[in-house]
Protein backbone atom coordinates (compact mmCIF):
# COMPACT_ATOMS: atom_id res chain seq x y z
CA UNK A 1 0.00 0.00 0.00
CA UNK A 2 1.44 3.35 -0.89
CA UNK A 3 -0.30 5.92 0.95
CA UNK A 4 -2.81 5.63 4.20
CA UNK A 5 -5.01 8.32 4.85
CA UNK A 6 -5.85 8.63 9.08
CA UNK A 7 -9.04 10.31 9.67
CA UNK A 8 -9.54 10.49 13.50
CA UNK A 9 -12.56 12.26 14.11
CA UNK A 10 -15.06 12.96 17.44
CA UNK A 11 -18.42 14.13 16.69
CA UNK A 12 -17.48 15.48 13.28
CA UNK A 13 -20.61 14.56 11.29
CA UNK A 14 -21.47 17.88 10.06
CA UNK A 15 -18.34 18.21 8.20
CA UNK A 16 -17.00 14.46 7.71
CA UNK A 17 -18.71 13.20 4.18
CA UNK A 18 -16.88 16.14 2.78
CA UNK A 19 -13.82 14.97 4.00
CA UNK A 20 -13.88 11.95 3.44
CA UNK A 21 -16.00 12.36 -0.02
CA UNK A 22 -13.00 14.62 -0.84
CA UNK A 23 -10.31 11.70 -0.55
CA UNK A 24 -12.64 8.33 -1.69
CA UNK A 25 -13.80 10.71 -4.96
CA UNK A 26 -9.73 10.61 -6.19
CA UNK A 27 -9.09 8.21 -9.18
CA UNK A 28 -6.09 6.57 -7.09
CA UNK A 29 -5.97 2.87 -5.95
CA UNK A 30 -2.59 2.44 -4.15
CA UNK A 31 -4.03 4.06 -0.72
CA UNK A 32 -6.58 3.76 1.92
CA UNK A 33 -8.94 5.63 4.03
CA UNK A 34 -8.15 4.64 7.50
CA UNK A 35 -11.32 6.18 10.10
CA UNK A 36 -10.82 5.99 13.68
CA UNK A 37 -14.71 6.35 14.90
CA UNK A 38 -14.41 7.78 18.33
CA UNK A 39 -17.29 6.20 19.83
CA UNK A 40 -19.10 9.72 18.21
CA UNK A 41 -22.68 9.95 19.66
CA UNK A 42 -23.56 12.46 16.23
CA UNK A 43 -24.43 11.25 13.07
CA UNK A 44 -21.07 10.47 11.61
CA UNK A 45 -21.29 6.54 12.18
CA UNK A 46 -24.29 6.96 9.63
CA UNK A 47 -21.55 9.68 7.17
CA UNK A 48 -19.13 6.48 6.98
CA UNK A 49 -21.35 4.03 6.01
CA UNK A 50 -22.59 5.94 3.80
CA UNK A 51 -19.36 5.19 1.96
CA UNK A 52 -18.47 1.36 3.04
CA UNK A 53 -19.31 0.21 -0.46
CA UNK A 54 -15.80 1.51 -1.32
CA UNK A 55 -13.02 -1.18 -0.49
CA UNK A 56 -9.87 1.54 0.15
CA UNK A 57 -12.23 2.85 3.27
CA UNK A 58 -11.20 1.04 6.92
CA UNK A 59 -13.37 1.92 9.73
CA UNK A 60 -12.07 1.34 13.09
CA UNK A 61 -14.94 2.11 16.20
CA UNK A 62 -13.76 2.86 19.77
CA UNK A 63 -16.24 1.82 22.25
CA UNK A 64 -15.66 4.80 24.67
CA UNK A 65 -13.91 7.75 24.03
CA UNK A 66 -10.24 8.27 24.50
CA UNK A 67 -8.11 11.74 24.28
CA UNK A 68 -6.67 13.13 20.62
CA UNK A 69 -3.54 11.69 20.96
CA UNK A 70 -5.10 7.93 21.52
CA UNK A 71 -7.27 8.23 18.80
CA UNK A 72 -4.53 9.00 16.55
CA UNK A 73 -2.25 5.88 17.25
CA UNK A 74 -5.57 4.07 17.26
CA UNK A 75 -5.59 4.98 12.85
CA UNK A 76 -2.21 4.69 12.71
CA UNK A 77 -2.00 1.67 14.29
CA UNK A 78 -4.85 -0.02 12.21
CA UNK A 79 -2.94 1.38 8.61
CA UNK A 80 -0.29 -0.02 6.48
CA UNK A 81 0.97 2.05 3.94
CA UNK A 82 4.40 3.15 3.41
CA UNK A 83 3.50 6.91 3.39
CA UNK A 84 1.21 8.86 5.64
CA UNK A 85 -1.29 11.87 5.38
CA UNK A 86 -3.48 13.24 8.62
CA UNK A 87 -6.42 14.90 7.97
CA UNK A 88 -9.18 16.20 9.93
CA UNK A 89 -12.61 15.56 9.55
CA UNK A 90 -13.17 19.30 8.82
CA UNK A 91 -10.10 19.45 6.28
CA UNK A 92 -10.23 19.02 2.74
CA UNK A 93 -7.86 17.23 0.04
CA UNK A 94 -7.46 18.98 -3.65
CA UNK A 95 -8.35 17.17 -6.52
CA UNK A 96 -5.35 15.08 -8.17
CA UNK A 97 -3.44 15.41 -4.67
CA UNK A 98 -2.07 11.35 -4.58
CA UNK A 99 -0.69 12.24 -8.33
CA UNK A 100 0.67 15.23 -7.88
CA UNK A 101 2.60 14.00 -4.32
CA UNK A 102 3.64 10.71 -6.15
CA UNK A 103 5.53 12.81 -9.08
CA UNK A 104 6.99 14.69 -6.08
CA UNK A 105 8.29 11.44 -4.46
CA UNK A 106 9.52 10.23 -7.89
CA UNK A 107 11.38 13.47 -8.26
CA UNK A 108 13.34 13.66 -5.42
CA UNK A 109 14.01 9.63 -4.67
CA UNK A 110 11.41 9.08 -1.78
CA UNK A 111 12.24 11.10 0.95
CA UNK A 112 10.86 10.69 4.05
CA UNK A 113 8.94 13.81 4.60
CA UNK A 114 7.30 16.18 1.56
CA UNK A 115 6.13 19.85 3.22
CA UNK A 116 3.46 21.95 1.11
CA UNK A 117 1.06 25.01 1.74
CA UNK A 118 -2.73 24.34 1.66
CA UNK A 119 -5.62 26.64 1.39
CA UNK A 120 -7.22 28.03 4.52
CA UNK A 121 -10.79 27.52 4.99
CA UNK A 122 -12.98 29.58 8.33
CA UNK A 123 -16.63 27.79 7.73
CA UNK A 124 -19.53 29.38 9.16
CA UNK A 125 -20.03 29.60 13.00
CA UNK A 126 -16.52 29.02 14.18
CA UNK A 127 -15.66 32.35 15.31
CA UNK A 128 -18.40 34.31 17.55
CA UNK A 129 -21.07 33.15 15.38
CA UNK A 130 -19.36 34.56 12.24
CA UNK A 131 -22.21 34.56 9.76
CA UNK A 132 -19.71 34.10 6.70
CA UNK A 133 -17.41 32.16 5.88
CA UNK A 134 -13.79 33.36 4.46
CA UNK A 135 -10.58 31.85 3.31
CA UNK A 136 -6.84 33.02 2.79
CA UNK A 137 -4.91 32.13 -0.50
CA UNK A 138 -1.92 30.62 1.60
CA UNK A 139 -2.75 28.45 5.64
CA UNK A 140 1.09 28.96 6.30
CA UNK A 141 3.46 32.35 5.63
CA UNK A 142 6.62 30.40 5.11
CA UNK A 143 9.58 32.74 5.70
CA UNK A 144 12.61 33.73 2.88
CA UNK A 145 14.88 30.72 3.50
CA UNK A 146 12.09 28.37 1.69
CA UNK A 147 11.93 30.38 -1.41
CA UNK A 148 12.35 27.92 -4.05
CA UNK A 149 13.70 25.35 -1.76
CA UNK A 150 13.43 21.78 -2.80
CA UNK A 151 15.51 19.56 0.16
CA UNK A 152 15.19 20.91 3.03
CA UNK A 153 19.16 20.70 4.83
CA UNK A 154 19.57 18.54 7.89
CA UNK A 155 21.34 22.24 9.31
CA UNK A 156 18.19 24.26 8.12
CA UNK A 157 15.47 21.73 9.68
CA UNK A 158 18.01 21.83 13.02
CA UNK A 159 17.78 25.99 13.03
CA UNK A 160 13.79 25.04 12.58
CA UNK A 161 13.64 22.87 15.78
CA UNK A 162 15.82 25.29 17.78
CA UNK A 163 13.49 28.28 16.81
CA UNK A 164 10.60 26.21 17.85
CA UNK A 165 12.08 26.71 21.45
CA UNK A 166 12.00 30.62 21.21
CA UNK A 167 8.34 30.00 20.07
CA UNK A 168 9.16 30.71 16.47
CA UNK A 169 7.35 28.81 14.09
CA UNK A 170 8.68 28.42 10.37
CA UNK A 171 7.21 25.61 9.14
CA UNK A 172 3.28 24.44 9.55
CA UNK A 173 2.40 22.75 12.67
CA UNK A 174 -0.67 21.50 11.20
CA UNK A 175 0.14 17.22 9.68
CA UNK A 176 -1.50 17.86 7.33
CA UNK A 177 0.52 19.92 5.45
CA UNK A 178 3.33 17.26 5.74
CA UNK A 179 3.01 13.94 4.00
CA UNK A 180 5.05 11.10 6.02
CA UNK A 181 7.07 7.88 5.29
CA UNK A 182 6.23 5.05 7.71
CA UNK A 183 10.14 4.48 8.12
CA UNK A 184 10.65 7.87 9.42
CA UNK A 185 7.88 7.44 12.25
CA UNK A 186 9.07 4.36 13.36
CA UNK A 187 12.31 6.60 14.67
CA UNK A 188 10.60 8.43 17.11
CA UNK A 189 11.47 8.06 20.84
CA UNK A 190 8.53 7.23 22.53
CA UNK A 191 6.31 7.01 18.89
CA UNK A 192 5.20 9.69 17.21
CA UNK A 193 2.23 10.56 18.38
CA UNK A 194 2.86 12.32 22.03
CA UNK A 195 0.48 14.95 24.04
CA UNK A 196 -0.69 17.43 24.50
CA UNK A 197 -0.56 18.52 20.41
CA UNK A 198 0.90 14.98 18.94
CA UNK A 199 1.34 16.91 15.28
CA UNK A 200 3.30 19.14 16.93
CA UNK A 201 5.60 17.01 18.62
CA UNK A 202 5.91 14.52 15.62
CA UNK A 203 7.04 17.19 13.58
CA UNK A 204 9.54 18.49 15.56
CA UNK A 205 11.07 15.02 16.31
CA UNK A 206 10.80 14.27 12.26
CA UNK A 207 12.80 17.70 11.40
CA UNK A 208 15.49 15.98 13.79
CA UNK A 209 15.50 12.22 12.73
CA UNK A 210 14.37 12.27 9.23
CA UNK A 211 16.97 11.52 6.51
CA UNK A 212 15.78 13.34 3.48
CA UNK A 213 13.16 16.60 3.52
CA UNK A 214 11.57 18.07 0.68
CA UNK A 215 9.19 21.15 0.25
CA UNK A 216 6.92 22.78 -2.29
CA UNK A 217 5.22 25.72 -2.65
CA UNK A 218 2.27 24.59 -3.74
CA UNK A 219 -1.40 24.63 -2.17
CA UNK A 220 -2.49 20.60 -1.90
CA UNK A 221 -5.95 20.54 0.30
CA UNK A 222 -7.56 23.21 2.50
CA UNK A 223 -7.16 23.27 5.98
CA UNK A 224 -10.49 24.06 7.77
CA UNK A 225 -11.45 25.78 10.75
CA UNK A 226 -15.09 24.80 12.23
CA UNK A 227 -16.90 24.91 15.20
CA UNK A 228 -14.81 22.08 16.45
CA UNK A 229 -11.50 23.18 15.44
CA UNK A 230 -9.29 24.42 18.80
CA UNK A 231 -9.27 27.54 17.46
CA UNK A 232 -13.11 27.84 18.03
CA UNK A 233 -12.74 26.81 21.59
CA UNK A 234 -9.86 29.83 22.10
CA UNK A 235 -11.17 32.80 20.41
CA UNK A 236 -14.90 31.97 21.41
CA UNK A 237 -13.87 31.95 25.27
CA UNK A 238 -14.58 28.16 25.45
CA UNK A 239 -10.47 27.03 26.27
CA UNK A 240 -11.50 24.83 29.01
CA UNK A 241 -14.12 22.95 26.85
CA UNK A 242 -11.72 22.68 23.91
CA UNK A 243 -10.08 20.77 26.01
CA UNK A 244 -11.99 18.59 27.50
CA UNK A 245 -12.99 17.87 23.84
CA UNK A 246 -9.29 16.99 22.86
CA UNK A 247 -8.29 15.53 26.65
CA UNK A 248 -5.36 17.70 27.48
CA UNK A 249 -4.02 19.29 29.46
CA UNK A 250 -0.87 21.34 30.71
CA UNK A 251 0.96 22.22 33.65
CA UNK A 252 4.74 23.40 34.25
CA UNK A 253 6.16 25.84 36.64
CA UNK A 254 5.34 29.19 35.58
CA UNK A 255 2.62 28.10 33.78
CA UNK A 256 0.73 31.95 32.64
CA UNK A 257 -3.09 31.85 31.94
CA UNK A 258 -3.99 32.78 28.19
CA UNK A 259 -4.10 30.64 24.93
CA UNK A 260 -3.34 26.65 25.77
CA UNK A 261 -1.48 26.51 22.28
CA UNK A 262 1.57 28.84 23.73
CA UNK A 263 1.29 26.44 27.06
CA UNK A 264 1.07 22.89 25.56
CA UNK A 265 3.84 23.94 23.36
CA UNK A 266 5.76 24.61 26.34
CA UNK A 267 4.51 21.01 27.72
CA UNK A 268 6.44 19.20 24.24
CA UNK A 269 8.91 21.05 24.09
CA UNK A 270 9.94 19.96 27.44
CA UNK A 271 9.09 16.47 26.25
CA UNK A 272 11.13 17.17 22.86
CA UNK A 273 14.27 18.21 24.86
CA UNK A 274 14.01 14.97 27.50
CA UNK A 275 13.82 12.76 24.19
CA UNK A 276 16.77 14.13 22.94
CA UNK A 277 19.03 15.20 25.64
CA UNK A 278 21.98 14.88 23.02
CA UNK A 279 20.69 16.28 20.03
CA UNK A 280 18.78 19.03 21.66
CA UNK A 281 21.96 20.11 24.30
CA UNK A 282 22.31 23.97 25.00
CA UNK A 283 19.09 24.29 23.81
CA UNK A 284 16.66 25.70 26.16
CA UNK A 285 13.32 26.99 25.85
CA UNK A 286 12.81 30.78 26.09
CA UNK A 287 11.01 31.96 28.82
CA UNK A 288 11.43 35.86 27.54
CA UNK A 289 9.89 34.37 24.39
CA UNK A 290 6.73 32.26 25.76
CA UNK A 291 6.05 35.42 28.05
CA UNK A 292 5.94 37.71 25.09
CA UNK A 293 3.86 35.21 23.11
CA UNK A 294 1.30 34.71 26.30
CA UNK A 295 1.09 38.48 26.79
CA UNK A 296 0.52 39.19 22.79
CA UNK A 297 -2.36 36.00 23.29
CA UNK A 298 -3.99 37.89 26.40
CA UNK A 299 -4.57 40.79 24.03
CA UNK A 300 -5.50 38.83 20.75
CA UNK A 301 -8.17 37.45 23.57
CA UNK A 302 -9.40 40.80 24.63
CA UNK A 303 -9.56 42.37 20.80
CA UNK A 304 -11.74 38.90 19.73
CA UNK A 305 -14.02 39.54 22.71
CA UNK A 306 -12.58 36.26 24.58
CA UNK A 307 -10.98 38.03 27.22
CA UNK A 308 -12.43 41.23 29.36
CA UNK A 309 -10.02 44.33 30.48
CA UNK A 310 -10.88 42.96 33.91
CA UNK A 311 -9.38 39.47 32.86
CA UNK A 312 -6.21 41.52 31.59
CA UNK A 313 -5.45 43.16 34.53
CA UNK A 314 -5.82 40.06 36.75
CA UNK A 315 -3.47 37.64 34.45
CA UNK A 316 -0.74 40.94 34.27
CA UNK A 317 -0.74 40.85 38.29
CA UNK A 318 0.21 37.11 37.51
CA UNK A 319 3.56 38.42 35.86
CA UNK A 320 6.57 38.18 38.23
CA UNK A 321 9.38 41.25 38.12
CA UNK A 322 11.67 38.89 35.75
CA UNK A 323 8.71 38.62 33.33
CA UNK A 324 7.94 42.30 33.21
CA UNK A 325 11.86 42.36 32.04
CA UNK A 326 11.23 40.02 29.69
CA UNK A 327 8.45 42.42 28.26
CA UNK A 328 10.34 45.37 28.60
CA UNK A 329 13.10 43.74 26.46
CA UNK A 330 10.63 43.55 23.60
CA UNK A 331 11.61 46.55 22.29
CA UNK A 332 15.01 45.01 20.92
CA UNK A 333 12.43 41.86 19.64
CA UNK A 334 11.96 42.36 15.97
CA UNK A 335 9.06 39.86 15.88
CA UNK A 336 7.68 42.05 18.89
CA UNK A 337 7.24 45.00 16.56
CA UNK A 338 6.21 42.80 13.78
CA UNK A 339 2.86 41.61 15.89
CA UNK A 340 2.35 45.33 17.29
CA UNK A 341 2.60 46.59 13.88
CA UNK A 342 -0.46 43.83 12.57
CA UNK A 343 -2.31 44.81 15.50
CA UNK A 344 -2.08 48.52 15.03
CA UNK A 345 -3.28 48.27 11.65
CA UNK A 346 -6.36 45.77 12.38
CA UNK A 347 -9.68 46.06 12.91
CA UNK A 348 -11.48 44.65 16.02
CA UNK A 349 -14.73 45.06 14.30
CA UNK A 350 -14.19 41.57 12.04
CA UNK A 351 -12.36 38.70 14.57
CA UNK A 352 -12.21 36.94 11.90
CA UNK A 353 -9.88 39.13 9.63
CA UNK A 354 -8.12 40.03 13.23
CA UNK A 355 -7.28 36.93 14.30
CA UNK A 356 -6.59 34.83 10.55
CA UNK A 357 -4.93 37.92 9.29
CA UNK A 358 -5.27 37.87 5.02
CA UNK A 359 -8.55 36.51 5.32
CA UNK A 360 -11.02 37.04 3.14
CA UNK A 361 -14.82 37.13 2.69
CA UNK A 362 -16.46 34.15 1.10
CA UNK A 363 -20.17 35.14 -0.98
CA UNK A 364 -22.06 32.02 -2.56
CA UNK A 365 -20.09 29.73 -0.87
CA UNK A 366 -21.28 27.93 2.25
CA UNK A 367 -18.95 24.46 2.91
CA UNK A 368 -15.49 23.25 2.20
CA UNK A 369 -16.29 21.15 -0.42
CA UNK A 370 -18.26 23.92 -2.35
CA UNK A 371 -14.73 26.00 -1.40
CA UNK A 372 -12.84 23.44 -2.66
CA UNK A 373 -14.38 23.74 -6.24
CA UNK A 374 -14.26 27.04 -6.35
CA UNK A 375 -9.96 26.68 -6.04
CA UNK A 376 -8.96 24.50 -8.06
CA UNK A 377 -11.34 25.83 -11.03
CA UNK A 378 -9.30 28.96 -10.70
CA UNK A 379 -6.04 28.99 -13.09
CA UNK A 380 -4.18 30.08 -10.33
CA UNK A 381 -5.19 26.83 -8.67
CA UNK A 382 -2.26 25.49 -6.08
CA UNK A 383 0.28 28.14 -6.21
CA UNK A 384 0.84 30.02 -2.69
Amino acid sequence: MKFSVLLPTRNGGRFLADCIASILEQPYSDMELVVSDNANTDETPAVIGSFAGDARLKTVRLAAPVCVTDNWNCALRASSGDYLLMMGDDDCLLPGYFQRVERILDQYGNPDCITYNAYSYVAQGSINGNMQSYYKEAFFKFDRDFDGKGVISPEMRFAIVRDMFRFRNRIPLNMQTTLIARRAASRIVGGIFQPPFPDHYALNSLLLNANTWVYVPENLLVVGVSPKSFGHFVYSDKQDEGKKYLGIESDFDGLLPGIELNNCMYVWLTRLKANYKDRLAGVTISRAAYVRRQVHSWYLQYRSGAASMGQLVKWARLLSFTDWLYLVSSVFDKPSWQRLGRLLRSSKKNTIQYVWQGALPLENISNIKEFAGWVSSRPSAGKS
